[in-house]
């Protein structure tokens, strides 16, 4: 699989075991009669992405066998080492993705079911060269995040954009679960927010299971 210059290639996180959640692999979470990673695959296709590398390490045989990645435009990338951590996988997929000549990557999580394609081409749109663009959510509360500028206002969430110079440096960048949070702080600068209407919370306790109807 290739493609070419100008593209957007998305890395699609859906390795973890889905610990806190007690449920198995995210991936695999039912939603409207499929699987959680082929909803989170088809809402990046259809908001403009050419390609999605997904990214799987727990029970990666079994979302392999039950999930329908076996289609155009779909990279399985299986990451040996994902329970170090989610770096490890942004690192795993990011190079993935350069590797298939990515201009842009925009980064994804499977437990954010909210996330729809129109979500997906807004950040595009909004994308400019050497810059990122980031997610801010109207039904994620911000209080209690700090932003660029030291407040609780300004909430950096995913999915991103980032430049293809900038994304390899950026999950060279990333440990432990924290991801590429240090390197965009430092290059706080070349970042755009763009505003969502939606739900964009992550599926982490049994009170998220709404998002999954």
């Amino acid at each position: 699989m290739s493609t070419g210059p100008g593209t957007s290639v998305a890395v699609l996180l859906a390795a973890g075991a889905g610990t806190r959640l007690g449920r198995g692999p995210k991936a695999l979470l039912p939603r409207r009669g499929r699987s959680l990673v082929d909803h989170a695959v088809d809402v990046l296709l259809d908001g403009g992405c050419d390609t999605v590398v997904v990214v799987l390490g727990a029970e990666a045989a079994r979302v392999v066998a039950e999930a329908a990645l076996d289609r155009p435009g779909v990279q399985v990338v299986v990451n040996d080492d994902w329970a170090s951590g989610m770096a490890s996988s942004l690192r795993a997929g990011t190079d993935a993705a350069l590797g298939l000549g990515a201009a842009r990557v925009v980064v994804s999580h499977v437990d954010q079911p909210g996330t729809v394609p129109d979500d997906v081409a807004r950040l595009l749109a909004a994308h400019r060269p050497e810059r990122v663009a980031v997610s801010r959510w109207s039904d994620v509360p911000s209080a209690g995040t700090t932003g660029p500028d030291g407040t609780g206002t300004t909430r950096w969430a995913h999915p991103l954009v980032l430049d293809a110079a900038l994304a390899g440096p950026a999950a060279a960048s990333a440990r432990g679960d924290r991801g590429a949070r240090e390197f965009l702080r430092e290059h706080a600068d070349l970042i755009d927010v763009v505003e969502h209407p939606g739900d964009g919370r992550d599926l982490d306790t049994e009170s998220d299971l709404d998002l999954l109807s």
